[in-house]
């Protein structure tokens, strides 16, 4: 069966990769047509006061005079020569253009101390530029074009709930995606391999075995491990582990058929004598209650540390996934006896000190089974799968075929062609030849996922379109994009019935479909999916505070802080706020886990709420422990990685690299700083001392430094190392920064930057390709609307959505003759 589905995936991909990813349909009649009439904002666009000759000619002296001494064919800063710039060629050089523009709205450029003309000199110049661009933009669309997409981890592990109902864990089977432009959903660095494409068959096959299950399954081990720093005192409830418990672990296991199981924990122990109870529950109901005694037949694991082994008897247990938890029953409230380490929960707690009480830690646990498997029973999965069962021999290829157009409709995310359809039973005829019905059903669930048209979005061209013709493309497709951009998963029934109708492309229509989309939960995807990489919240994992330093920083604080964020990002959409709150919100989303580690009070219970900040130490994201933690080292602050962070996430002006042989920041102690220690911001006002630091390091250090009273993991602090904090410096146009609030203020002063690098990235993840100089006229047209808005969410969103960019496509080549081999 994998050998077929092998060269099935094989021969289609390959045709695809041959054909340039662009499909052809047999009729294109049906396709819309692409509008002649501009949008508002191009016809306002063109309406624009442009520079006069002499006007342009003065700009031309201007940028003569202040930019090209140092942007010159000789010394090339910036990897950028205007010598040969005019002012009047924007058109023509859009590419340089682009890049003066973008400097010159961040007021970067000319350089700190360099000679800048009086008044309203640069406005004038970026003004100009823009509106000679987006006039010439305005009279032809170019919405770009891109090679197919294939679904990354999080779209298939999401696709696979919505057809079976069941969570997987996608990196088991699938390697990790790359991310490109802050993004893992860009096409053209999407590849395909005969390796991947057998981790996608590895996937199929074994996501379809537990969708039905096995009832000749054989006995297998699976286990699931803990972080040394997770905690697990008493106040952590481990989540989806029963209320009364602390610590343990808990997962979403898959059992393949009903028989016996057994579960064995492996421990990190506590020191001192003490017996502790654990509960092993599945779906929240008790199935084994275990005695742990933490001195009696100790063992050595690796490490050197003491670990202690507990196995269940035999465990009746029926088919399909459940949720298994093995927890701590809860014994008593406050802390226990701590004469070394007064700490709520520290990583070096599971050392054994002399003085201490700690608490034993599950690091592992281990399922193996079925023994004796007695059958399958039903389940919500399979519920989902067999919409109806043959009552004769005779019913079951009927039936069949029945289950599998239902499930590759949704799977493919359109109507089935005949041929879809054949091609599928073919898979099931085998499988029920070799185990009868419900083999044979598992056979064409395998081929579906292992499809083509499930692994890859495709978008078909019409076959009377021209090389480098641009058309709208099909309603099917253009559902796909509004459904992969706002939800992060296919179209649902409605979407699908509206695109069939060939209704989609009416922008009335396109418009309220996406405003109906985002009033759904799943538009959460625009916060887990879209923030998350945008923030660069999978940094997260790569920080570990020093356990000495920061003994409470936890692996459930870190996921607490990425939740935070991304709850944050969730309410700025649900409630359709100001963009700008990203910047300057009074409030943010906490649990009391968080709060406390904030130092705010009043919030009890594990539970996300909003809640105002008590003080403007923290404003916007800008005080989100997720943002803090990431632009730090592991033992201490790092105000270049969080300025830099600030220039490149929020800005999109990203500093250049620095150049070779730079000498590193000196972590030597002064003789002159009280008890030999010298700060942060001494440091790195040694470091600017050399000129080849300094160009780079006056724009990013001002920023960080007014961010250093939060320390590695976030926390308030006044002091480092005992000497107090010094965080005044200078924004890179003059504005004295010295705090959070003033940081914020400035870059609120200027928020042109900010909207526009937000609003490309925004389009870069809906589109899945890069953004280039060539799409800058309608990211600034969106961002002009949403200004007009109050820079509301739903602006910059159906901005996008209703752009030439996401509606239409660029043919690539002639397509006419292509319709038969699809």
């Amino acid at each position: 069966m994998k050998s077929i589905l092998a060269t099935a995936v094989a021969g289609s991909a390959l045709f695809f990769a041959i054909q340039g990813s662009d499909l052809s349909v047999e009729d294109g009649s049906n396709q819309p047509e692409v509008a002649a009439e501009r949008t508002e904002g191009a016809a306002e666009r063109e309406d624009a006061h442009l520079a006069s000759a002499a006007e342009v000619e003065e700009l031309d002296e201007v940028v003569d005079q202040y930019c090209v001494r140092c942007h010159s064919e000789r010394r090339l800063t910036g990897n950028l020569s205007l010598e040969e710039f005019a002012v009047g060629s924007a058109v023509e050089q859009a590419e340089v253009a682009e890049r003066v523009i973008r400097k010159l709205r961040a007021d970067m450029m000319p350089p700190p101390g360099a000679n800048r003309p009086a008044g309203d000199t640069l406005v004038t110049l970026v003004e100009t530029l823009e509106q000679t661009i987006d006039e010439a933009a305005a009279r032809e669309p170019r919405p770009g074009k891109r090679p197919f997409q294939r679904l990354n981890r999080a779209e298939y592990e999401q696709a696979v709930e919505n057809l079976f109902g069941i969570e997987i864990d996608a990196g088991q089977w699938l390697p990790s995606d790359q991310i490109s432009e802050s993004f893992d959903n860009i096409a053209d660095v999407q590849t395909f391999s005969p390796t991947l494409m057998d981790s996608y068959l590895n996937a199929a096959s074994e996501v379809a075995r537990q969708v039905i299950g096995n009832p000749n399954a054989t006995p297998v081990e699976t286990t699931y491990q803990n972080e040394p720093y997770r905690s697990q005192h008493e106040w952590d409830r481990v989540e989806g582990a029963p209320y009364g418990t602390r610590g343990g672990i808990s997962a979403m296991h898959s059992f393949p058929a009903d028989g016996k199981y057994v579960i064995t924990l492996g421990f990190i122990s506590g020191w001192g004598e003490r017996f502790d109870d654990i509960d092993i529950s599945v779906d929240g109901e008790r199935v084994a209650l275990l005695r742990y005694q933490g001195a009696s037949t100790r063992l050595i694991d690796f490490q050197g540390r003491l670990a202690y082994p507990v196995q269940t008897d035999s465990i009746e247990l029926e088919a399909g996934q459940h949720r298994l938890t093995a927890a701590f029953i809860r014994k008593m409230d406050g802390p226990y006896e701590d004469l070394i380490r007064p700490n709520d929960w520290s990583l070096t707690g599971t050392e054994a000190s002399y003085g201490t009480t700690s608490l034993p830690h599950i690091m592992q646990m281990t399922v193996e089974g079925p023994f004796d498997p007695t059958g399958v029973s039903e389940t919500d999965a399979r519920q989902r799968v067999f919409t109806c069962r043959p009552t004769s021999p005779e019913d079951g290829r009927p039936c069949a075929e029945r289950i599998v157009t239902r499930l590759a409709t949704e799977a493919y995310r359109r109507p089935l062609e005949e041929r879809d359809i054949e091609g599928l039973m073919t898979f099931y005829d085998e499988g029920a030849e070799e185990g009868g019905f419900e083999h044979g059903v598992r056979s064409a669930i395998e081929a579906i996922l292992a499809s083509p048209h499930f692994l890859f979005r495709f978008e078909r061209t019409p076959t009377d379109v021209g090389s480098g013709e641009v058309f709208a493309i099909d309603d099917l497709d253009l559902a796909s994009r509004l459904s992969y951009f706002l939800w992060g998963t296919g179209p649902d029934e409605r979407l699908r019935e509206i695109a069939r109708r060939g209704e989609l492309n009416d922008p009335e229509t396109l418009e309220r479909e996406a405003l109906r989309m985002l009033e759904d939960p799943r538009a959460k995807a625009l916060a887990t999916r879209f923030a998350s990489l945008w923030l660069r919240l999978q940094d997260l994992d790569k920080v570990r505070p020093d356990a000495f330093w920061f003994p409470n920083y936890s692996e459930q604080v870190r996921d607490d802080m990425r939740r935070e964020t991304e709850l944050f990002f969730e309410n700025l959409v649900r409630e359709d706020r100001s963009l700008i709150e990203l910047l300057d919100a009074d409030y943010t989303f906490l649990n009391e886990r968080l709060a406390q580690h904030y130092g705010i009070s009043g919030v009890v219970g594990d539970d996300f709420r909003r809640v105002e900040y008590p003080n403007e130490r923290r404003q916007g994201v800008l005080g989100h422990g997720s943002v803090l933690v990431q632009t730090s080292y592991g033992n201490r602050t790092s105000p270049v990685l969080r300025g830099k962070w600030v220039m490149e996430v929020l800005l999109g002006t990203p500093p250049p690299p620095p150049p070779p042989n730079v000498p590193p920041l000196d972590e030597s102690t002064g003789e002159d700083a009280p008890e030999g220690q010298v700060t942060t911001a001494e440091r790195l006002r040694i470091h600017r001392a050399n000129p080849t630091c300094n160009s780079c390091h006056q724009l990013i250090d001002p920023i960080g430094m007014a961010l250093d009273n939060f320390d590695v993991t976030g926390q308030w602090r006044i002091r480092e190392d005992g000497i107090p904090l010094d965080t005044e410096g200078e924004f890179y146009d003059g504005t004295e920064i010295s705090s959070p609030k003033t940081l914020v203020e400035v870059l609120k002063k200027r928020p042109i930057p900010f909207v526009r690098h937000f609003t490309q990235n925004l389009m870069t993840y809906a589109l899945g390709r890069r953004i280039d100089y060539r799409d800058q006229p309608t990211v600034r047209q969106i961002a002009g609307e949403a200004a007009e808005n109050d820079y509301r969410m739903s602006s910059f969103i159906l901005g996008v959505v209703k752009s030439d960019q996401f509606r239409l496509k660029r043919a690539t080549s002639t397509q006419a003759d292509e319709a038969d081999n699809d």
